[in-house]
């Protein structure tokens, strides 16, 4: 049944555009309520002329522990609220299956997310450019995230001030061991960056995080529940797209479940899938549309053979650098039953205290080692030692470092094993398979060893709780990484934009799926390669800037900001030493 949000409190309401056929017409479809399809919702139902119908599997983002920041931990092993999506196994990760959260509900995965807002580096997308991804380039989107965004910081060339979507440093670094980690850095011979996602990514920093007055700041929150008080716009939570509807090769609507009816609403204009990078090429894959072989194997009748859907599946690993502390001032006593109950019904009191942040306050970009252009290491700086998910607390007082080298050369797939929708696909990201991936990590264990080791951790550094001490040579640090590594949450790529004669691309810059018509993909699967970071802020921005080209208006003027890269580049692996800035077009 389709939803209206009233504005009055967390009631909702049938809609105005009830499904009162097995088919109903709109001038765009969009599948999937996350991160992109909620832009889109907003930005293409703000015309009242377009009539816009939102598909989403899941239901309801209502949930306090969706809400409530710090509770990541809970929502993202929910079951309920994602697809439990399983790779295959991975090979060069000892055979392990990994879980891949994607969120199913309202506000998709930015509904269950870290709420890390990081942009990636602008040499990422003109590393888009050249792939092929024409007007994708850094000067073209930096335009778009300051758009999206509501930067608490205040707005300059590079944030914007008036957007949805807010972003702040949550609780503004009060434990001190924050602090001491953007130090650490410094005197390991890296820069401070006073905005990574402004003039300087590369250095130790502060972080952004989605979050507006101690609440989670989804694309649900941020842009889809204003815009519900729209006539024009209807959405129809709990209702799983099965295919898109095509007459000849022209998209015309999308065929979905909803309390076990099948129903068919039509697009007159457009469908667009925001099904994510898993979700939109199962999607497309599911309807006819993809690699030959693979339909053929699941049994489905070929509309069109487009090699691209599915493969260039890429992502971003994680592991924690784990050390006992020193000082009775981290997370850890934090986490009994009797102070979470604490913590807990201070954030619904008053939406204030340590359940307003991720905990995620500080952190940092590096470059693994001399002849890389621009960041390709991350941080994430976390005065607590325990699991991700929220197992494996340390017993006693604990501190980690969250690192991930973000520029794999490993590449995966996705591919659909029959003709039902309920049926999961495959998933391959084949982790690790290439000896630079392998050879990354190992220098980035290393390195965060040594940063940790500075003289700012000293008063708060006791021994090393994992790896441990006795991991040190390569044969160790891979068995180690094989064992302990686990996805950021960051698939990407598996629709990308790319050139015409590249026979892979999936889209093309105006983000229209090749060889059909009527049909475009807006979400994280239509970028080239993955961004330097996490992937909900430059989702976003892909969806506002899709926005404008789907409904024809003219985009937003090319920013000039110019941004730093470190002029010894090619020679050295950390500044030492403040260095020039480059301009955009150098």
């Amino acid at each position: 049944m389709p939803y209206r949000y009233t504005g009055r409190g967390v009631k909702f309401e049938p809609s105005r555009w009830r499904v009162r056929n097995k088919v109903d017409g709109f001038d765009f479809v969009i599948v999937g309520a996350g991160s992109a399809g909620c832009v889109l919702a907003d930005r293409l139902s703000a015309d009242q002329e377009n009539r816009v119908c939102l598909i989403e599997a899941g239901g309801s983002d209502r949930s306090p522990f969706v809400q409530m920041p710090s509770a990541i931990s809970i929502v993202v092993g929910d079951k309920r609220l994602q697809w439990g999506y399983v790779t295959e196994p991975e090979s060069f990760l000892g055979g392990r299956r990994l879980e891949c959260p994607r969120g199913k509900l309202l506000g998709g995965s930015s509904s269950i997310n870290a709420m890390a807002y990081v942009r990636g580096h602008p040499c990422d997308f003109e590393e888009w450019e050249q792939c092929g991804a024409t007007g994708w380039g850094y000067q073209n989107c930096l335009p778009y995230f300051r758009r999206a965004e509501r930067w608490m910081g205040g707005a300059d060339e590079y944030r914007g001030n008036s957007g949805p979507l807010v972003t702040c440093n949550g609780n503004g670094m009060k434990n001190p061991l924050y602090r001491a980690f953007i130090e650490a850095g410094a005197q390991a011979g890296y820069s401070r960056s006073a905005d990574y996602n402004g003039f300087q990514q590369e250095g130790f920093c502060a972080l952004n995080m989605t979050i507006k007055d101690g609440v989670r700041c989804s694309t649900s929150n941020s842009y889809l529940r204003p815009a519900l008080r729209r006539r024009n716009l209807d959405v129809r939570s709990n209702a799983h797209a099965r295919r898109v509807v095509f007459e000849g090769k022209r998209a015309v609507g999308v065929e979905y479940e909803i309390d076990g009816t099948t129903r068919i609403v039509r697009a007159e204009r457009e469908v667009i899938l925001s099904a994510g990078s898993i979700g939109s090429p199962a999607l497309l894959q599911l309807s006819g549309v993809g690699p030959e072989a693979v339909l053929a194997a699941a049994g489905v009748p070929v509309l069109h053979d487009l090699p691209g859907v599915g493969a260039n599946l890429q992502d971003h690993l994680e592991a924690y650098l784990q050390y006992a502390c020193l000082k009775p001032i981290t997370l850890n006593s934090k986490m009994g039953l009797f102070q979470k109950a604490l913590i807990g019904t201070r954030w619904l009191l008053f939406k204030s205290g340590l359940g307003a942040t991720n905990h995620m306050e500080s952190g940092g970009f590096i470059r693994s080692r001399p002849g890389v252009r621009w960041p390709d290491v991350q941080y994430h700086f976390f005065p607590v030692a325990m699991s991700y998910a929220g197992g494996s607390v340390h017993s006693d007082h604990g501190f980690m470092v969250c690192m991930s080298p973000t520029k794999p050369e490993s590449r995966g797939w996705v591919r659909i094993v029959s003709p039902d929708p309920r049926d999961q696909p495959q998933i391959q990201f084949n982790y690790l398979e290439r000896e630079r991936d392998r050879a990354d990590w190992r220098a980035c264990l290393r390195l965060t060893r040594e940063i940790v080791a500075q003289p700012a951790m000293d008063s708060y550094r006791s021994e090393e709780i994992s790896p441990g001490s006795a991991v040190q040579t390569d044969e160790q640090v891979d068995e180690w990484i094989k064992e302990s590594v686990s996805t950021a949450y960051h698939p990407s790529s598996t629709c990308k934009i790319g050139k015409d004669q590249d026979l892979m691309a999936v889209l093309d810059p105006e983000l229209r799926v090749r060889g059909v018509q009527a049909l475009r993909v807006v979400d994280a699967s239509v970028f080239p390669t993955v961004t330097n970071g996490n992937l909900n802020a430059p989702t976003i921005m892909v969806a506002e800037r899709a926005a404008d080209i789907i409904a024809g208006r003219e985009l937003l003027a090319p920013s000039n900001a110019p941004f730093f890269l470190d002029d010894l580049w090619e020679t050295r692996q950390r500044q030492g030493e403040p260095v020039r800035a480059v301009l955009t077009d150098d």
